[in-house]
């Protein structure tokens, strides 16, 4: 059921110049890992993806491949430097040449790791310093207009402060709770920070749609649990009044109840926001009755899952990340592609405001089969291109699908179902 006190969507006159959104991404993934010598290791993808290198090629070749759209930022570990010294040298070649190529930005601001003065999302200082950063960037840039101050919020705390790969490698309650707090945090500040300089910015969430299957009775309530869960930071971030038990859970491991009002008066803000959803085929899991989970592989789909979430939200969407494989045959990633693409004309088809895609990331990725946490430079070909930047497949089956479907949304209006929902 949808919160019957949200406020209701002004996206339409914000969104309606842009028309469908067909992006890609750079992946600029940047947490920190345990080495094999105890030591902190950074994992910038844009390094080791050789983007610094190939910058202006990759930009190019988002507009070669018809893309409207780039998920896209500057690392925030290398940019902020101290506490108020933000080094923009990087971002002031790039950005620019966005704009001359008329590719919009959906600007990624912090993409799972802080700086190293920071330390990791334990610490309370990060959502006041990442909303100064924010703040400053809009300053700087004050033609761009869409958001992500946080990417995936759930799995930065998750793999951070639950699962311990990332970061602060924690695992207890108290510590994820801390990291959910401070994440979702520094996304509220941030948007608010934007909205001083750019009034009529859009927030798009890039978060990662979950759904974890009982495997057994007994499994019932930890299944309960972790679908309660996955809630978190979007009900926070939203807005809404979480469920009692995830209530319970937060005040237990440290959440003060003024924060929790903190969170409670960011209704406002949902009229700026776009629920973009990341959907992967590790998305749903199998738990058992111990409540460890596994990999359930595809059961319901994007397109199922994806209700849930509109039925809790109510909020104009984005599929803001998805890739495959090539696989053996060469074909895995491209029929991944068309499964995704009938899934969200499925979803507009019943009235749902679908305003765009993703296939992320633009490049393929390095040590992706690990989440990051072994450097063993193992390349997946999950890009548009390969790391030489010649395209593949899948590239050029979304460079197909985009020219294809173009004239079509653009001739019944992109927007539809956003009228239903505002």
């Amino acid at each position: 059921m949808l919160d019957a006190l949200s406020p209701a969507p002004v996206l339409l006159p914000a969104l309606a110049d842009h028309g469908f959104l067909f992006a890609t991404g750079i992946e600029n993934s940047a947490p920190t890992i345990l080495g094999p010598d105890g030591s902190r290791i950074r994992r910038d993808q844009m390094i080791e993806c050789r983007h610094y290198d190939r910058w202006r090629d990759d930009l190019l070749l988002t507009r070669e491949i018809g893309c409207n759209a780039l998920r896209y930022g500057p690392q925030l570990y290398s940019t902020m430097r101290e506490s108020g010294r933000h080094d923009w040298s990087f971002a002031d070649e790039s950005f620019p040449e966005l704009r001359r190529l008329g590719i919009l930005p959906i600007v990624d601001l912090c993409h799972f790791g802080v700086p190293d003065f920071i330390g990791d999302f334990q610490n309370p200082d990060f959502p006041a310093l990442f909303a100064d950063y924010a703040r400053e960037f809009a300053a700087r840039f004050p033609w761009v207009q869409l958001y992500t101050p946080v990417n995936e919020m759930f799995i930065t705390a998750v793999f951070s402060a639950k699962y311990g790969w990332w970061n602060e490698r924690r695992t207890d309650d108290r510590s994820y709770v801390t990291a959910i707090r401070n994440v979702v945090r520094a996304n509220v500040l941030a948007m608010r920070a934007i909205l001083e300089v750019r009034p009529d910015a859009v927030f798009i969430q890039s978060e990662s749609t979950e759904h974890f299957h009982p495997e057994c009775p007994r499994a019932l309530p930890h299944a309960e649990h972790r679908n309660a869960e996955r809630f978190l930071t979007l009900d926070l971030n939203y807005g809404r009044r979480v469920c009692s038990s995830m209530y319970e859970y937060l005040m237990d491991n440290g959440m003060p109840r003024e924060e929790y009002a903190f969170f409670m008066r960011g209704r406002e803000l949902r009229r700026h926001c776009v629920m973009g959803n990341d959907w992967y085929i590790t998305n749903e899991h199998l738990i058992n009755g111990e409540g460890h989970c596994r990999r359930a592989d595809e059961v319901f789909g994007y397109d199922t899952v994806t209700r849930d979430y509109y039925a809790r939200y109510g909020l104009p969407i984005m599929h803001t990340e998805t890739n495959m494989d090539e696989g053996p045959r060469g074909d895995e990633a491209e029929r991944w592609l068309w499964k995704q693409w009938s899934g969200i004309m499925r979803l507009r088809q019943e009235g749902l405001p679908m305003l765009g895609f993703t296939w992320y990331s633009l490049n393929d990725q390095i040590d992706w089969h690990s989440a990051l946490r072994e450097k063993r430079g193992d390349v997946h070909p999950r890009g548009l291109y390969d790391l030489d930047r010649n395209i593949r497949n899948v590239g050029r089956a979304y460079k197909r699908l985009i020219e294809a479907w173009t004239p079509v949304l653009q001739s019944e209006g992109h927007l539809t179902g956003l009228r239903a929902s505002a």
